[in-house]
């Protein structure tokens, strides 16, 4: 434990004996002398000064000691997966039960998931993974996770009689290694079946070691009896861990479907050992009750079984972890009349660059560009669009620019097909890298992106929609069968949708903000209930975001409650991700606040799939830090770093709201969903409360989301970083430039000898997210000068409009009706897409760990320039402000219709006269009355931009907040952030 934290290792395994778990204070007991694991925990909170330690029991036997020596104390988080069988099992103690929560400051920091059936196997220890551990351990945040790691639930063990694979401990060491930056401790406790002990060993070291974890067959139905604990678990831990969000609450006549949910510990007659009958001596040898052969017959049954799964387990390493495809030919493709656009040439060149700087180009696999040919394109596109995207080459420029405005939020030139072409041939050379095994993982850095694009028409800035094609180039060349493609794009990808929506060997989960259907490609087909049909039914997952911002917090809820527990059923054999980053801080067109660190744990989490067979393809994102420093987040985590620290923070009801509809719409489809019922809440029987400690709660609370609110707002800067700038003695990258480090480059550091890290001396404010679990279900926020942890200086300005929007008339950038088009077209974030008066432009709206430590999320902008910001750039003034007038009763109908025409869909409001107009998407007669009355200012309904006709560019400045205000105001029915 001393080398993880001094950083000389990452993280560590101890293969020792005797066991320690049972020991107690004055008491050996159960094989157990001597408790190291708790020694370990005491030592690290009492002398090393760590904050807070997570202790994870395995083993099959309640590690009562460990428990009773932490039961009061708030700094050691302890959980226990264990036989119980109510009781009946040894130690046969009432307080291992799940009830026993612990007391005073503690109370709510022991956590026992007790087993009441024999025979429990992956599907059930994965399920008590996705619904509780990491939901609460994120939200404990560990500095340390030490692991009392016993072997005895692993199938073949007689003590134990469960069925837990030997790789299925792989895959739970990975997951804990998400948290504390990868600083996880294991020891060995128990485990008597040789053949299953050894194995199981094996695989969680190679974890350990940064190797892959074997695939995992498709996981079953969670048994009713594990079903029931998990439930249980949760009703008691509700009113102490705000992350318990997804099951309802039991009305008066109610009862929940699970029947010992209804009910309160103990049964019935169950003869617990206490001290008063515990018997004072104990023999010294083991009986056998069958005797000695029986015994050896039982110990051997499964031998045929182990050495089968054995047998099946692919152990492969590829030479390379990750290789990479990059070409400058794709900066060709280029909008030639529109200034500023903001799917840009340089989208690429910065994250090629970012790469560079942090050595990760290095230690990739460079593979070779391509051009994919009409016979790979024709999987997913028709004929004639590929026939009509190759002659658009050779068209004179009005015909050119015709054939761009007869698509939805497109601009063309000459070389658009070629790089089109590129961008998806290029996505096709990672996949035959990854799949003939010449690495694990594969990253292409490409452009233009292609998941909006459908069959027979580009749109969306997307012109053939290589990951798509790559899902079918994989199936008919390598024979896979079954490929899970995850677009966490911040707008819905409905290419790719409705490319695979009757496919069930085709798993598409889709992350995006939706608002109710307005935010681009403003379609229902976005929404939770499109979950494919016929025989692809179930397979098509949507997790539509509703009212404003989302961030970190709201996305990993997501990716525990529904992606990771249905990927982990559906079993893919190639993973292949839309990643798109304009969900990322800062992005003028997604509004979201998703920081590098959080798409680094998304990372980590998908890779725990398909034998790490992980290819991430780039699709949008438009601020060229956020997506340079985000994506090199993400090869960073498939090249084997660990994660970097990640602050809780709770998500959103909103976005709770949408996973649980999501849960709803899919329970029926898929096993692992059926935790989403009502339980017994609790939560009045413990709110004991001091009312100045619940008020000083709440001030914090509110200042902390102030604080986001205000750094959302001036952009300042976000940093995962360790103030040494390295990591023990593990090798340093000397490519970081020296504006990466920005104030803290000058910061005074004074290092403790053995810590989790160093303790800069910041000049400039910086805040962490202390998060400590209360009995009114709220969360307990501290702000403090940060040590080692991760700090947040800053988060994502959005740039006018509706959570971020940057627009103009004709479908704002991301907008209601999707067409960046009408008149003056528009550049947004909340809404559609938009042209502008000359041109449909597209649908903006709508290493080691020394990289990772010293990584700067996104650059101050006196640091880096505002240009070097965003690839598009709103004016902060123009000469036609003047003639915008005051608003009219302060008052905004945004659902208001054209006044030609009706049109309830994609529409405008006039800054002069107020009067609604459609966009160039629907009829136009925006265009048509902004030329006839020179009303020269509108603001998008869609994505609340505001656009120039004069000035042909977007306008953002503070004579047009108030019109921006009160339709936020309408339109969400609150105040909009940071105005």
């Amino acid at each position: 434990m001393e080398q993880i934290l001094k950083k000389k290792v990452r993280n560590g395994l101890a293969i020792i004996r005797p066991p320690g778990h049972h020991a107690m204070t004055e008491e050996f007991c159960g094989y157990c002398f001597i408790n190291q694991v708790a020694i370990a925990a005491k030592h690290a909170v009492d002398n090393l000064g760590l904050k807070r330690v997570l202790i994870v029991d395995w083993d099959v036997h309640h590690g009562q000691a460990t428990q009773q020596m932490f039961y009061d104390d708030p700094r050691v988080l302890y959980f226990s997966i264990h036989r119980y069988e109510y009781g009946k099992y040894w130690p046969n103690l009432r307080e291992s039960d799940y009830d026993f929560i612990g007391e005073g400051n503690g109370k709510g920091y022991n956590v026992n998931v007790p087993l009441n059936k024999i025979h429990m196997n992956d599907t059930d220890y994965l399920a008590i993974f996705h619904q509780v551990l990491m939901p609460i351990a994120h939200q404990f945040s560990p500095d340390l996770v030490l692991v009392s790691s016993g072997y005895d639930a692993a199938i073949g063990c007689p003590e134990g009689e469960m069925r837990v694979t030997p790789v299925a401990y792989a895959h739970m060491t990975h997951t804990l290694m998400s948290l504390a930056e990868g600083r996880v401790c294991i020891c060995l406790e128990g485990g008597y079946c040789i053949k299953s002990l050894s194995e199981a060993v094996a695989l969680t070291l190679r974890t350990l070691l940064g190797d892959s974890c074997p695939m995992l067959p498709a996981m079953g139905d969670p048994c009713h009896s594990i079903t029931s604990t998990i439930l249980n678990v949760i009703k008691v831990l509700r009113p102490y861990w705000s992350c318990f969000s997804y099951q309802t609450e039991l009305t008066w006549e109610e009862l929940c479907p699970f029947e010992d949910v209804n009910e309160m510990p103990p049964k019935p007659d169950m003869p617990f050992v206490t001290e008063e009958n515990k018997p004072k001596e104990f023999p010294i040898m083991y009986e056998f009750e069958d005797g000695v052969e029986e015994e050896y017959i039982i110990q051997h049954k499964f031998d045929p079984v182990i050495d089968q799964l054995i047998a099946e387990t692919s152990l492969a390493t590829p030479p390379n972890k990750t290789c990479i495809v990059y070409d400058e030919g794709m900066r060709v493709h280029h909008a030639i009349t529109f200034r500023g656009h903001p799917e840009d040439p340089d989208r690429v060149t910065s994250i090629f660059d970012k790469h560079s700087e942090w050595g990760l180009l290095d230690r990739c696999l460079r593979v070779q560009s391509r051009l994919a040919t009409d016979g790979e394109i024709q999987t997913v596109h028709s004929s004639s669009y590929i026939e009509q995207m190759q002659a658009s080459a050779e068209l004179p420029p009005m015909e050119l620019r015709n054939l761009q405005h007869s698509f939805n939020s497109i601009y063309m030139c000459p070389e658009t097909n070629v790089c089109a072409r590129m961008a998806a041939g290029c996505v096709l050379s990672v996949t035959d890298a990854v799949l003939s095994g010449q690495a694990n993982s594969g990253v292409a850095v490409v452009r233009p992106p292609g998941h909006h694009a459908e069959c027979t028409k580009a749109m969306g800035f997307c012109f053939f929609n290589s990951v798509a094609i790559a899902a079918k180039y994989a199936q008919n060349k390598f024979g896979i069968k079954r490929v899970l493609i995850l677009d966490w794009d911040v707008h819905h990808g409905n290419g790719t949708q409705h490319s695979f929506y009757e496919d069930p060997s085709i798993l598409f989960i889709s992350l995006h903000r939706y608002d109710h259907s307005f935010f681009y490609p403003s379609s229902t087909d976005g929404n939770h209930n499109m979950t494919g049909s016929e025989a692809g039914n179930g397979f098509n997952v949507n997790i539509p975001f509703n009212e404003g911002p989302k961030g970190d917090a709201e996305y990993k809820a997501a990716f525990q409650q529904v992606v990771m527990p249905i990927a982990y059923e559906f079993a893919p054999e190639l993973v292949l991700v839309s990643a798109g980053f304009d969900a990322a801080l800062g992005d003028p067109l997604g509004g979201y606040h998703i920081t590098p660190a959080g798409y680094g744990h998304m990372t980590h989490m998908l890779s725990s799939l398909a034998n790490g067979r992980v290819i991430v393809a780039l699709e949008g994102g438009y601020n060229l830090s956020s997506i340079s420093n985000s994506m090199a987040t993400v090869t960073s985590v498939l090249l084997g770093d660990p994660c970097p620290y990640l602050p809780y923070a709770q998500p959103q009801e909103s976005a709770v709201k949408s996973i649980n509809s999501t849960l709803d719409s899919h329970k029926q489809f898929w096993k692992c969903l059926k935790f989403r019922v009502p339980i017994p809440d609790l939560r009045p029987k413990v709110e004991e409360r001091n009312s100045e400690e619940e008020k000083e709660e709440k001030l914090e609370e509110e200042k902390f989301k102030e604080n986001i609110d205000e750094l959302a707002k001036n952009m300042t800067s976000v940093s995962v970083y360790d103030g040494t700038g390295q990591v023990g003695e593990e090798p340093k990258s000397t490519n970081q430039p020296e504006s990466c480090v920005t104030e803290q480059a000058t910061s005074n550091v004074e290092t403790d000898p053995i810590n989790v890290g160093t303790k800069p001396k910041m000049e400039t404010k910086q805040l962490e997210m202390e998060t400590t679990p209360t009995s009114n279900n709220t969360l307990t926020t501290k702000t403090k000068e940060l040590g080692d942890d991760t700090n947040v200086q800053g988060a994502g300005g959005t740039m006018g409009g509706a959570g971020g929007a940057m627009g103009g008339d004709g479908g704002a950038m991301g907008g209601a009706g999707g067409a960046m088009g009408g008149a003056g077209g528009a550049m947004g974030g909340a809404g559609g897409a938009g042209t502008s008066v000359d041109e449909n432009m597209g649908a903006v709206g709508g290493a080691n760990n020394s990289v990772l430590d010293r990584l700067n999320v996104v650059q101050a902008l006196e640091d880096m320039g505002h240009q070097q910001m965003y690839a598009i750039q709103p004016l902060t003034w123009c000469p036609h402000l003047d003639t915008v007038h005051s608003l009219p009763q302060r008052v905004l109908d945004t659902g208001a219709p054209c006044l030609d025409c009706g049109n309830l869909g994609e529409n405008w409001v006039c800054l002069v006269c107020y009067k609604v107009f459609c966009s160039r998407y629907v009829n136009e007669h925006m265009v048509i009355h902004g030329a006839m009355e020179q009303h020269l200012m509108t603001l998008s309904f869609s994505d609340l931009s505001v656009w120039c006709y004069g000035c042909d560019n977007y306008i953002d400045n503070q004579i047009v907040n108030a019109a921006k205000q009160a339709a936020y105001r309408h339109k969400f029915g609150t105040e909009m952030s940071g105005s």
